[in-house]
Parts: structure tokens; sequence; C-alpha cells
């Protein structure tokens, strides 16, 4: 009786922990209405690069009148720590070896140097479900790293596949 109770329990664990995980990675794609007919989808975390320094990484979704008007990342550092060299593409580099260019947004003005911006609308789709990616950042004087771990790579392929309702 004790064994059948034991396992009860564990399996009542196990699946609230299933279910609360679950929600807690859907919760993390946030939804706003911009305007009439404008959705902005987002997906918001912090990481560290190759030297520890900590990135603010959002990625986000416009949608105007049921089209994709833009998908793009926005990375922000801490000012005086990271600048980014302006006008030159975002890096992301695959698991087996491929890259991909994402487009300088900001390449013509930057609302301040530690900000960068970038398109990845052709990009995400390309991506497969099951490669981990490495973004490479442009910055003064030498590039850095960010390794981007796979529940936020399936977050961004999440935002970047959704309805465009």
């Amino acid at each position: 009786m004790r064994l059948i109770l034991s396992l009860l329990l564990s399996l009542m664990l196990l699946l609230g922990w299933s279910w609360a995980s679950s929600e807690l990675a859907w919760a993390a794609i946030r939804q706003q209405e911009e305007a009439p007919g404008q959705m902005l989808y987002q997906s918001r975390h912090t990481l560290r690069d190759d030297r520890g320094q900590a990135w603010q990484l959002v990625l986000f979704k416009r949608v105007k009148n049921g089209t994709v008007a833009e998908l793009s990342l926005r990375l922000v550092g801490f000012p005086g720590v990271a600048e980014f060299a302006h006008p030159q593409s975002l890096t992301l580099r695959t698991s087996d070896g491929k890259s991909f260019l994402g487009g300088d947004r900001f390449a013509k003005a930057s609302p301040a140097a530690n900000v960068g911006e970038y398109d990845l609308q052709e990009i995400l789709p390309q991506l497969a479900q099951t490669q981990s990616i490495k973004l490479i950042l442009p910055l003064k004087p030498a590039s850095h790293q960010i390794n981007i771990p796979f529940p936020v790579l399936l977050e961004w392929q999440e935002i970047a596949k959704s309805s465009t309702d």
C-alpha cells in the first residue's frame, strides 16, 4: 500500500512539475496590441557572453493587419562596456557549422552605442529545431559570442512561426 501511495504521489508531482514548466515556457512569450490591427510578440532573456558580460536579448515580431512587418533581435549590453560596430551584421552559427547574417537595423543610427538590432525574419525559419546556435556580436574592438540555450531558440522559433492574427 505504501509503495502504491509513493508511486501515485511521485506521478502527481511529476505531472504537476511538467505542467508548470510548460506554462512557464509559454508565459515567456509576451503579446501586446500596439494599435488596432497591430500586434507585438516578444521574448526577453538575459544571457552572458563568452567573456561573462550580461546581455538583454529581446526577440520581437511585429504584425500589422495579419502580415509580419518585422522579426528582429535587439541586443543591449551595459553602457560604457559594450559598443556595437555599426553597420556590421550579426552572425548566427549553428552547431553543424552553417552561418547566417542578420542585417543591422541600426546601420545608419543607433539609439545608443550599447544597443544593436538585427533582422532575423529570413533566418529563424531556416534553423532546425534540433540545432543549437551561437551569436557572434559585432562589437568594438572585438566580437563577443553568446551561446543560445535550446529552450530560448525554441521560443524564438515559436514566435517566428506563430499565427499572424
